[in-house]
C-alpha cells in the first residue's frame, strides 16, 4: 500500500494515458486508411496502379448536384381536377337560369340562351379554371387530373376568370343574342368558381421518385485495369476512378474480420504520438510533468479539439476549418509556454490527419497557423493584440488555401468562396478565448496574464489593506517590483508575473507590522523587549503568515509560491549574531527561513531584487562605486548560499539582473556625475 500511495501520481498518468487513448479512438471513423495519398494536380508517385477488384466509378458530388438541380428544374408539376366543384356549378346554373330569362317570353330563345350558358360552362370547365397559383404556373407544362387519369397541357389552356367577358361576348355574337350581354355577365360573375388546385403531395411524391432513380455511379472499373501509371498526372477521370477506388476499398476493409486489427493499428499510433507529449513533458517540463492538474489541462484540451474536429467531419466534413484549433496553443501558451503550446497543437493535428480529408493540406495549413499564433499571441491582457494575432492566422489560412487552389486547379477559377467564410467564421470563435480562459482559471486553478493584470491593481482589497496596516511594506512591495519588473524584461523571464509576486511577498507582515522596521514611525522597537530567538519567530513567520493569508483571499498559488520561497532558506543573520553573542549553544535551525529555495526564473529574480532592495536602505550617502560593490555583494552572498540551484537560472543573466539593479538604484537615490570646479 505505502508503494501504491508513493507511486498514485504515476498511476494517475497512465490511467490518463490510457483513457486518453480509448477517447480518440473511439471517435475515430470506422474505416480503414487507403493506402495511397493523392492529389489533384499532382504527379502519381508509387508504381503503376491496377485496379485490385471489381469497382463503379462514383459521381462526384458536384455531377450528382446538376443532375438533381436538372431533375427538379424540368419535373413537371401536378394539378388536380374537382369535378365536384363542377357539378356545384351546373347544379346551381340550372336552378338560377329560369329566374335569370324571366323576362323572355318565347321558349326558343329560351333554350337558345340555355345552350349557350351551357356552352360558355363547357368552355370555361373544360380545362377548368386555375386558383391564384402563379409560383406553381410559370412551367410550360402541368399534368392535369382529370377523373383519376392524368393528361400533359400546357398552362395557357386553363381559363382564367379575367376572359369571362370575352368568352361571353364571342358566343352570344355567334348566337347572335348581344342583346343579352349583361344579364350574362351578371349570371356568370356570381355563378363561376375556380376548380384547379395544385397537388402539392403528389408532385413532391413524383419528385423524389425520379430523384431516387438517380444512379450514383457511371460506370465499373475491372480487376486487373490499369488505373494510372506512375508518374502521370493525377487529374479528370483518373482523379474520379482513384477517389471511386479510396472509397470502395475503405468501405470494404472495414469488415468484421479486420476490425480489431485496424482498432490495434489506430490504437498504436495514437498511442505513440501522447507517449511523445508525456517524453516532452518529462525531458523538458519537469515541473508540468510533476502536478497532475497541469497533466490533465493540457490532454483535456488536446482530446476537446479531437472531439470537436471529429464530431464536424462526421456531421459535414466540408466544415473542417471552422473548428478553431488555433486555440490550442494559444491557450497553452497562456497558461505555459510557447514551446509546449506549439508541440501539442503539432500533435493535436498528427492525431487529426487520420481522420480529415486532403490530410496533407489540413496537417500543413494546421502547423503554418499554429506557428503563426505562438510568434504573434503576446501580452494576452491587451485586446488589441489578440484581433492583430487572429487577423493574422485568418490571412494565414487564406493565403494557404488559395496556394493549395492554385496547385490543383492551375488558375484562381472556381474559387470555393464557403471555404474562406469559414476561415473568417474560424477567427471570430478563436476570438471567444478570453471567456474561455477564464473559466479554465477557475476549473483547474491556473492563471493567467489577464488575472495577472487584475492582481496587479494595487487598488484591490488586500493590497489596499496592505498600504494601510504596513505602508512601509507596501511601499517597498512597490520598489521591490520596479526592480524585479526591469530586470525580467532584460533577461526574458514572465515580467508580470515578477511583479505581481513582488507586490504580494511580504502580505504576511500585516499580522506584525511593526516589528519591521520599514513599518516602524518612532524610536521604539519592539524586538527590544524579547529575545532574538523570538524576534527570528516572528520575521521567519510572515511568510507562513503570507501564505495562509493569501490562500484566505483566493491568490493563485502560481503567486504563493513567490510568497513561499523569496527568502529561500536563508538566515535571520542580524537576530542569529545577537543570540550567538548572548548563548554559546544555539540551534541554526532557529534562525533559518523554511524554504522552499526559488525554484524558476521569475522566483530567483525576486529573491534577488528583495534582497538588494530592503538591504539598500541602510546605505548612507551612496555613491556608484558603493551601490555596484553593494549589490554584487548581496547577490555574491545568496550564491554562496546556494539559493539558486533549483532555478533555471544562468550567471550571464544574474550578470544582467545585477546591472539592471545597479541602474534602478542609481535612479532611485538620484545619482549624477560629479563635474570638476
Amino acid at each position: 500500500m505505502d508503494n501504491l500511495y508513493k507511486k498514485q501520481s504515476l498511476i494517475y498518468k497512465y490511467i490518463l494515458y490510457i483513457v486518453a487513448i480509448g477517447f480518440i479512438v473511439f471517435f475515430f471513423p470506422k474505416g480503414g486508411k487507403f493506402k495511397y495519398e493523392f492529389q489533384k494536380g499532382k504527379p502519381w508517385q508509387y508504381e503503376n496502379l491496377y485496379a485490385p477488384f471489381d469497382f463503379s466509378i462514383k459521381k462526384s458530388e458536384n455531377e450528382l448536384s446538376k443532375e438533381k438541380e436538372f431533375i427538379t428544374e424540368n419535373q413537371i408539376k401536378y394539378f388536380r381536377y374537382r369535378q365536384g366543384i363542377v357539378d356545384t356549378v351546373y347544379e346551381e346554373f340550372l336552378e338560377r337560369k329560369d329566374s335569370q330569362w324571366a323576362k323572355t317570353e318565347l321558349r326558343s330563345t329560351r333554350r337558345i340562351l340555355d345552350k349557350a350558358a351551357k356552352e360558355i360552362l363547357d368552355s370555361i370547365y373544360h380545362n377548368g379554371i386555375p386558383e391564384n397559383l402563379k409560383n406553381q404556373l410559370n412551367d410550360r407544362y402541368v399534368f392535369l387530373v382529370k377523373n383519376n387519369e392524368e393528361k400533359k397541357i400546357r398552362t395557357s389552356n386553363f381559363f382564367r376568370i379575367t376572359k369571362i367577358n370575352d368568352l361571353i361576348q364571342s358566343v352570344l355574337q355567334k348566337k347572335r343574342l348581344s342583346s343579352f350581354q349583361k344579364e350574362f355577365e351578371v349570371l356568370f360573375f356570381d355563378l363561376i368558381v375556380p376548380n384547379v388546385t395544385y397537388d402539392q403531395n403528389l408532385s413532391e411524391r413524383t419528385l423524389q421518385d425520379a430523384l431516387s432513380k438517380i444512379s450514383y455511379t457511371r460506370g465499373t472499373v475491372d480487376e486487373g485495369k490499369l488505373i494510372i501509371a506512375k508518374g502521370e498526372v493525377v487529374e479528370a477521370e483518373n482523379l474520379k476512378i482513384l477517389e471511386s477506388l479510396k472509397a470502395e476499398y475503405e468501405s470494404e476493409l472495414w469488415t468484421a474480420s479486420n476490425y480489431y486489427y485496424i482498432i490495434t493499428g489506430y490504437t498504436v499510433l495514437v498511442a505513440l504520438v501522447l507517449i511523445m507529449l508525456f517524453l516532452f513533458l518529462k525531458k523538458y517540463r519537469p515541473e508540468v510533468y510533476g502536478n497532475n492538474t497541469k497533466v490533465t489541462f493540457i490532454f483535456f484540451n488536446i482530446l476537446l479539439m479531437v472531439f470537436i474536429t471529429t464530431m464536424v467531419i462526421k456531421y459535414n466534413d466540408t466544415l473542417v476549418f471552422v473548428v478553431p484549433l488555433c486555440i490550442l496553443p494559444l491557450i497553452l501558451k497562456t497558461f505555459f509556454d510557447a514551446r509546449l503550446g506549439l508541440f501539442a497543437h503539432v500533435l493535436a493535428v498528427l492525431i487529426l490527419g487520420f481522420v480529415v480529408p486532403n490530410s496533407f493540406e489540413y496537417i500543413f495549413l494546421q502547423i503554418i497557423a499554429g506557428i503563426v499564433t505562438i510568434l504573434t499571441v503576446s501580452e494576452l491582457y491587451k485586446r488589441a493584440n489578440l484581433f492583430i494575432s487572429v487577423g493574422q492566422i485568418t490571412l494565414i489560412y487564406i493565403i494557404g488555401y488559395l496556394a493549395f487552389h492554385i496547385i490543383h486547379e492551375g488558375n484562381l477559377n472556381n474559387i470555393a468562396w464557403f471555404t474562406l467564410g469559414l476561415f473568417l467564421l474560424n477567427g471570430m470563435i478563436t476570438l471567444f478565448v478570453q471567456p474561455l480562459i477564464y473559466i479554465y482559471e477557475k476549473l483547474f486553478g491556473l492563471v493567467s496574464d489577464v488575472s495577472l493584470l487584475e492582481l496587479s491593481d494595487t487598488n484591490s482589497r488586500l493590497l489596499k489593506e496592505l498600504s494601510n496596516k504596513a505602508p512601509g511594506t507596501f511601499h517597498h512591495s512597490l520598489q521591490v517590483a520596479n526592480l524585479a519588473e526591469a530586470a525580467a524584461n532584460k533577461v526574458g523571464a514572465n515580467a508580470m508575473l515578477v511583479r505581481v509576486g513582488a507586490l504580494y511577498h511580504d502580505i504576511g507582515k500585516m499580522k506584525d507590522p511593526t516589528f519591521f522596521t520599514e513599518n516602524q514611525i518612532t524610536n521604539v522597537n519592539p524586538h527590544d523587549d524579547i529575545s532574538p530567538k523570538e524576534s527570528a519567530q516572528i520575521i521567519i513567520d510572515h511568510v507562513i503568515d503570507g501564505i495562509e493569508l493569501a490562500r484566505k483571499n483566493n491568490i493563485p498559488d502560481r503567486i504563493i509560491d513567490f510568497i513561499r520561497s523569496h527568502h529561500g532558506t536563508t538566515l535571520v543573520y542580524y537576530f542569529f549574531q545577537k543570540q550567538k553573542e548572548m548563548d554559546e549553544e544555539i540551534n541554526e535551525h532557529d534562525f533559518r527561513y523554511p524554504g522552499p529555495l526559488p525554484f524558476s526564473k521569475e522566483t530567483a529574480i525576486l529573491m534577488m531584487a528583495d534582497a538588494v532592495e530592503a538591504a539598500s536602505k541602510s546605505l548612507k550617502d551612496p555613491t556608484f562605486l558603493m551601490i555596484d560593490e553593494f549589490v554584487d555583494r548581496i547577490i555574491a552572498g545568496q550564491m554562496k548560499a546556494n539559493q539558486f540551484l533549483n532555478a533555471d537560472i544562468t550567471f550571464k543573466e544574474i550578470a544582467v539582473i545585477k546591472k539592471i539593479f545597479k541602474q534602478k538604484l542609481t535612479n532611485i537615490y538620484h545619482l549624477r556625475i560629479e563635474y570638476p570646479e
